[in-house]
């Protein structure tokens, strides 16, 4: 499997897989293709590996030397290889788990295995659910300036320059703003004094927040509010009801989950430390 990090990868399904396959001769081996830096070190991929409890090994591909050898595109990526190496199916992207499952016994099959024909069942949650297609209206939004579209600051930003932002009254849905002393460089932003904000139109069941403070600074407390309220039943996994939650090293963070009717909200996350380096949202 390849795959970014920050991704929406099928770990709930490879491990009921490994678990399930254990016995008749299943190899299942992750590659950890990194789109940012921070994604490529050992100690975060190894943290990242523990609490996704991640139980097969995982390859970091930091040259992308896998990625190119297969030709990939996509993330998450399945390839399936038979008892002699050649791939015999593949799959790009989300879902469609029973029909891989329904290829790797077939594959297991073949290698002499006698299976179950029973299928696994999970119910993923947390960031392994999966996104709520019929709602999201909005895609993946980059906040360093290299890949930044829809940045609503007035003035616009100031590449590589420390600058103190603020937010206009209103955004459309899909813009974003910042507010407080930030650096926008090429990939993060990095906040240089507590009390920074970014605030985000969006239109999906979840909200995402790649960012944390780099290795070896303190960690960075920060509050997130929804329509100008505390999330309250809307809060994701990384903030508590209140809309409270702290980052301790750069990953991506769920900060909302909502039911629906889903509409479009304004989120803000405050931060009450500095140094945070923000890099990108997610939705689904």
């Amino acid at each position: 499997m390849l795959r970014h990090r920050h991704e929406f990868p099928p770990e709930g399904e490879l491990r009921a897989w490994a678990d399930k396959y254990r016995g008749h001769e299943l190899a299942v081996v992750g590659v950890q293709t990194p789109e940012f830096d921070f994604e490529g070190d050992l100690d975060n991929v190894a943290r990242a590996m523990k609490e996704m409890d991640v139980r097969y090994p995982m390859a970091v591909d930091n040259d992308f030397a896998v990625w190119r050898a297969f030709d990939n595109r996509y993330w998450p990526a399945l390839y399936f290889a038979d008892a002699h190496g050649r791939i015999r199916h593949h799959h790009f992207g989300e879902g469609e788990y029973e029909a891989s499952e329904m290829v790797l016994q077939t594959l297991l099959r073949e290698a002499g295995a006698d299976i179950d024909p029973g299928l696994v069942r999970i119910e993923p949650d947390g960031v392994e659910a999966a996104a709520d297609w019929a709602s999201l209206g909005s895609p993946e939004s980059y906040v360093g300036f290299e890949r930044a579209v829809s940045f609503a600051s007035p003035g616009g930003a100031v590449p590589d320059g420390r600058h103190v932002y603020s937010a206009p009254a209103d955004l459309r849905r899909n813009q974003w703003a910042l507010s407080g002393d930030w650096r926008i460089g090429p990939v993060p932003a990095l906040l240089n004094e507590p009390g920074g904000s970014i605030s985000c139109q969006f239109h999906a069941r979840d909200l995402h927040l790649v960012m944390g403070p780099p290795v070896g600074r303190p960690p960075v407390r920060f509050q997130v509010r929804v329509d100008g309220e505390t999330p309250g039943r809307a809060h994701g996994i990384d903030v508590d009801p209140s809309g409270n939650g702290t980052t301790d090293y750069q990953r991506m963070y769920q900060l909302i989950r909502q039911s629906q009717p889903i509409g479009d909200r304004l989120f803000e996350i405050e931060f009450l430390d500095a140094g945070v380096e923000a890099f990108a949202f997610t939705f689904g």
